[in-house]
């Protein structure tokens, strides 16, 4: 991927188990129309089902590039029987520049944790892919005062990976599609922290990008991209229309 992405902030649209062609189709093509924002790094994140239509879709954009991602990946490697299964290298066959791996949503309905996330993102980064962590605390760590703790401990996946490049996603479980959002001081906190507990794991000449995720939306947008370490938005909802969509990457490119 590109060099002068490390520098921009990133706006990925996280579509989750929604979308269908016809739909897909208009909404891609108006964001392929999308006026320049050469500040921003564009990413769609559809149902595997969707990621090669997106990818062809997007592959012609002439403004702005428009990154591929994908939800999840299997982490078993290369081919076999595993049945439902799709592989890293499939990811790539198709088109797909980014991987999401351990969102909140995986971690609770098919309980994923820290050795099967590893796995994932060791084969995303295998065959040249970038991995964006997702990491977050729920709501009783919060009000337990063990949300560092709770995040430091799934950040520790990324120890040791053959790798400069670290992309993550803050996203507190309490605020995931529940229209809550932390308070810009939570978000520079936890952003800050996790800033500094990559350098600490990873070294100090590593590239990062912290995202906030939970309930962005084209509101809330501008006020989340100015806090200090805040590099960009993994968007849910607002993701699926094209209007909410495109006002939080103007939001980004004017940060």
């Amino acid at each position: 991927m590109e060099h002068n992405i490390w520098q921009q902030k990133w706006v990925i649209g996280n579509w989750k188990m929604n979308g269908d062609l016809h739909g897909n189709n208009a909404l891609v093509h108006k964001l392929r129309n999308f006026p320049v924002a050469d500040k921003v790094c564009i990413g769609i994140s559809p149902p595997t089902m969707y990621l090669l239509q997106v990818h062809n879709a997007v592959q012609i954009v002439l403004n702005n590039k428009i990154h591929t991602c994908a939800q999840d990946v299997s982490r078993f490697a290369g081919k076999g029987a595993y049945t439902g299964e799709v592989s890293a290298e499939m990811m790539k066959d198709v088109g797909v520049d980014i991987v999401l791996i351990g969102h909140s949503e995986r971690s609770l309905y098919f309980n994923e944790k820290n050795d099967i996330q590893r796995l994932k993102i060791e084969n995303v980064l295998n065959v040249g892919l970038l991995p964006l962590l997702c990491v977050g605390e729920s709501l009783k760590e919060r009000e337990d005062g063990r949300e560092k703790e709770a995040v430091a401990y799934q950040l520790s996946v990324l120890k040791g990976l053959k790798t400069k490049n670290f992309a993550v996603a803050y996203e507190p479980v309490w605020a995931i599609g529940t229209g809550k959002i932390a308070t810009k001081e939570q978000i520079a906190d936890m952003h800050q922290f996790i800033y500094e507990e990559i350098l600490s794991l990873c070294g100090k000449d590593v590239n990062i990008r912290v995202l906030y995720g939970g309930s962005v939306n084209d509101k809330n947008a501008a006020d989340i991209f100015s806090v200090p370490h805040v590099d960009g938005a993994l968007v849910g909802g607002a993701s699926l229309k094209y209007e909410s969509f495109a006002a939080i990457i103007s939001a980004a490119q004017e940060a």
